[in-house]
């Protein structure tokens, strides 16, 4: 059984609660990463704790257990001026602070983007199989 500390390697198919799929292992290798090491989202590390080779388990992460809410503060606008020169929306910049962000709009005056991850304030679902424990 897969408890904190164990190197799992486990297929998934990740979807929004209207069906959307936004991320896949399959035709991949699967992800491997070590329970409870913060390497995953919190909801997905919990997720796999008391499975066993070869189980397959549905969970449903709260918005919490996922990405957390959107936060307003984290969409900022900057100066045409003070901004690289050809930024377009949905271009992906990275920000001063090192954080990614997503250009959500480019007018003449100012350049807005959002450093929410693009999945905050949604909750996710997930169908896991456990492939390997190490």
């Amino acid at each position: 059984m897969v408890d904190v500390g164990d190197t799992v390697s486990v297929h998934y198919t990740g979807t929004l609660d209207d069906g959307e799929v936004f991320d896949s292992s399959v035709g991949r290798d699967p992800l491997t990463f070590v329970v409870g090491q913060g390497q995953v989202i919190s909801g997905f590390d919990d997720g796999v704790r008391g499975m066993a080779v070869g189980d397959k388990k549905k969970v449903h992460l709260r918005v919490e257990q996922a990405y957390g809410p959107r936060r307003d503060d984290l969409v900022v606008s900057v100066s045409t001026a003070n901004a690289p020169a050809g930024l377009a929306q949905g271009d992906r910049v990275q920000l001063g602070n090192g954080a990614p962000a997503t250009v959500v709009s480019v007018t003449s005056e100012a350049i807005t983007v959002d450093a929410n991850h693009p999945l905050a304030g949604k909750a996710l679902n997930f169908e896991i199989e456990l492939v390997q424990v190490k």
